[in-house]
């Protein structure tokens, strides 16, 4: 290993690539749920307003159905809270943006409004983590209504519109609770044996064949133990969400005996069958019966180590919002000078680059500038499929309403592809959902949305230039600082001779936890641009260190006499 000092980092010419941006990936595994929701959860109140001859009000009613489209891959207890916040969020946007409209008609302050709703609903969506599609849905919806002319009088009414809309988007996010009650957390750990089995797979690659070989293969193997280490973290999050007694936890109880199958697997890779962890998650598909794994030594202790983690409470929002700041500034700072561009260029609907601009943001620049291409791609594209399908919707309001549930379709079932298959279908959906309220010229809004998604996507990539993110080097130095303190706690929990029940599998776990927590860390700091020299020796001292201590508490686990049954033999390999 080179002890040369990191340099500052790769050029911004080199990381402006256009390499896999547009490439497709394999669907998810419930790409369906989320497209069924949609249409559920759109369709009947649209028909309603349709029947009534109110189709113009449907804007207020869309602000509540679609937030059907969140929280689809967490237990139900808890997508019963999130979808519970997602609406009121919703619903506190949607009034700060329909007060603002009915008090001013000033497009400057529009658009100014816009870009801080924009802005403190990015921050919040991804200090809670509430998952896709994040803060774009809402931010839609606000912006949007912003440019709607509103009385004061006519507030309560849309804002109730909205909430009628919102508590039937809960009942159709709930409704599979009955049939598959246990779903969400099934799926999660699938998800961490399948990785688990990948990253083994990938492991006896690197080991293989000559240099060369073993050279190529090297990346694979680091992101396969990424990606494992992740989807157990995932899984574990799932199922800490779920109730530690009751009848809901003997589930849970078997479904931890399988992620830690996972874990022992990422740890110690080369004693893992790897179609044995994936037999387990074919077996996890549908209603059938959790797979037993068997008692092995140090279950008992496995158990206790999550039971240890009930007691973590997560940090207060507050802590979580501060290392969002610079991505909450690129919000607010792109998402006006796009809106004022778009002003600046006289068209009528500055809220589509605004939007645009709040599309782009992710976790660094290299990832914005990604997003951007396939933003403007899929835009694009989907102005094209506007003009052939706005013939046939302009044959009446009830093929209109139809196109519309087609592409709302189109749109959920696809941008788990990739993000610009999605914009294609997305982006008509919203050209007509402007003509609820009466037909308008094609021409006029495909122009206005082209020019608007290239305004927003050019200027909101230079806001994401200009606001540096200076912080994310020093949170690298703290995750390696994390990490390195996980591992000490958990070598000297393997030098004691009889450590406390729990205690070494609690720290094994957080050990897990920090390594996977300094990946994405240093991943994400590594496409920032400007920055100061990151750590990167220290990164990969302090990865190779600490999975060498997880796998030697792995070891220590497998020779461990088992406290309930000392005469038991089975194997702990997964």
């Amino acid at each position: 290993m080179s002890s040369a000092t990191p340099t500052a980092g790769t050029s911004p010419a080199r990381r402006l690539s256009l390499a896999g941006v547009l490439r497709l990936r394999r669907p998810s595994e419930i790409w369906f749920k989320p497209a069924l929701s949609s249409v559920a959860a759109v369709a009947p109140p649209n028909l309603l307003l349709l029947a009534l001859g109110r189709l113009d009000l449907a804007m207020y009613t869309m602000a509540g159905s679609l937030c059907a489209l969140y929280a689809h891959n967490r237990p139900y207890a808890a997508r019963a809270r999130t979808l519970a916040w997602v609406v009121l969020g919703m619903l506190g946007g949607l009034a700060v943006a329909l007060v603002t409209a009915s008090l001013t008609r000033n497009a400057v302050v529009l658009v100014t409004v816009g870009a801080l709703l924009a802005a403190v609903q990015k921050a919040l969506c991804d200090a809670t983590r509430v998952g896709p599609p994040g803060n774009v849905v809402l931010t839609f919806i606000s912006s949007a209504t912003l440019f709607v002319p509103q009385t004061l009088g006519q507030v309560p009414g849309h804002l109730a519109l909205a909430a009628a809309a919102g508590v039937w988007a809960w009942l159709v996010g709930m409704a599979p609770a009955p049939v598959r009650p246990h779903g969400p957390e099934r799926r999660a750990t699938a998800q961490a044996l399948n990785a688990a089995a990948a990253y083994a797979v990938a492991s006896r690659g690197t080991g293989e064949g000559s240099t060369g070989r073993g050279a190529a293969h090297a990346d694979a193997h680091a992101s396969a133990r990424a990606a494992g280490y992740a989807a157990v973290q995932a899984a574990w999050q799932t199922l800490l969400a779920l109730p530690s007694t009751g009848a809901r936890a003997t589930t849970r109880h078997a479904l931890e005996r399988l992620v830690v199958r996972a874990e022992v697997a990422l740890a110690a890779p080369a004693d893992t069958d790897p179609e044995r962890l994936r037999a387990w998650a074919h077996a996890l598909r549908g209603g059938g019966r959790i797979p037993r794994t068997g008692d092995a030594p140090g279950d008992t202790d496995e158990l206790l180590g999550v039971d240890a983690e009930l007691a973590a409470r997560p940090a207060p929002l507050w802590q979580r919002l501060g290392p969002l700041t610079p991505i909450a500034a690129r919000t607010a700072l792109g998402c006006a000078l796009a809106g004022y561009a778009s002003l600046a260029l006289g068209i009528g609907r500055p809220y589509w680059a605004l939007v645009t601009a709040a599309a782009l943001y992710q976790a660094n620049v290299t990832l914005t500038w990604s997003r951007a291409v396939q933003r403007v791609v899929g835009n694009l594209a989907g102005v094209l499929l506007f003009a052939a399908i706005a013939p046939l919707a302009h044959l009446g309001q009830v093929l209109l309403v139809l196109c519309c549930l087609a592409l709302n379709f189109g749109a959920e079932a696809l941008i788990t592809r990739n993000y610009w298959l999605g914009s294609v279908c997305v982006t008509p959906m919203a050209l007509l959902v402007t003509e609820f309220a009466g037909y308008q010229a094609p021409g006029d809004l495909m122009t206005e949305r082209a020019v608007d998604t290239v305004v927003g996507a050019l200027v909101g990539f230079l806001a994401a230039v200009v606001v540096t993110n200076r912080r994310a080097g020093n949170r690298v130095e703290q995750a390696v600082t994390a990490a390195d303190r996980a591992r000490e706690r958990a070598a000297r929990l393997l030098a004691e001779p009889a450590p406390a029940p729990g205690a070494l599998e609690a720290a094994r776990r957080g050990l897990a936890a920090a390594l996977t927590d300094l990946r994405a860390t240093a991943e994400g700091a590594a496409g920032e641009w400007w920055g100061r020299a990151l750590p990167q020796e220290r990164v990969v001292l302090a990865e190779q260190a600490g999975h060498r201590t997880l796998a030697e508490a792995v070891r220590r686990q497998a020779t461990r006499p088992d406290r309930g049954a000392s005469t038991r033999t089975e194997d702990v390999r997964p």
